[in-house]
């Protein structure tokens, strides 16, 4: 299986570059596997977390489909991808990362005033905050603890500039749980 790895990150060569809000979409996933690996998170977390957003580059819309009215469903594409490498300790926090962010505008009232105008669209075109039910059932579903976890890294990962492994640190996170 090193060589599907090897594919990921050969679409990080072709496609990392590709703008991610303020960052490319490599610096985000590098941002987002720093901010989980800094907080001790397990192999497989670590591996959602920088791989979380591979359905940007995997999907056939073009940068900014949000920016378009589309939404991507990346996070589909995503598990679909990861799944079948890693198991559901990665795709489904990567699925469910989308579901987090409408979870967390439901039930943290200061939530959605931090997230930035991208993300802000994004959630208008993916559902909108959670109804109080649609929270408890998201809250219910196996990792859903894990994809909050990630959402809450996936917010922070945007910073310009900011210095992170290269995404070579990761891949024992990768050889470490791969199918």
């Amino acid at each position: 299986m090193s060589d599907e790895i090897d594919r990921i990150f050969k679409l990080f060569e072709a496609h990392g570059e590709a703008r991610y809000e303020m960052v490319s979409q490599r610096a985000h996933a590098l941002q987002s596997a720093l901010l989980a690996e800094q907080e001790g998170a397990a192999p497989a977390l670590i591996a959602a977390a920088l791989l979380h957003d591979i359905g940007h580059m995997l999907h056939k819309e073009g940068e900014a489909a949000a920016l378009r009215g589309i939404d991507d469903k990346h996070e589909l594409i995503a598990q679909k991808h990861l799944q079948r490498l890693f198991g559901p300790a990665v795709a489904e926090p990567a699925h469910l990362h989308v579901d987090a962010k409408r979870y967390l505008c439901a039930t943290d009232a200061a939530y959605h005033a931090g997230l930035s105008p991208a993300s802000q669209r994004s959630l208008a075109l993916q559902g909108g905050a959670f109804t109080e039910a649609e929270a408890e059932t998201f809250r219910q579903r196996p990792y859903a603890e894990d994809a909050v976890r990630l959402r809450r890294w996936d917010d922070r990962a945007k910073v310009p500039g900011l210095t992170t492994p290269p995404l070579a640190h990761f891949r024992q996170y990768l050889d470490a749980i791969v199918l």
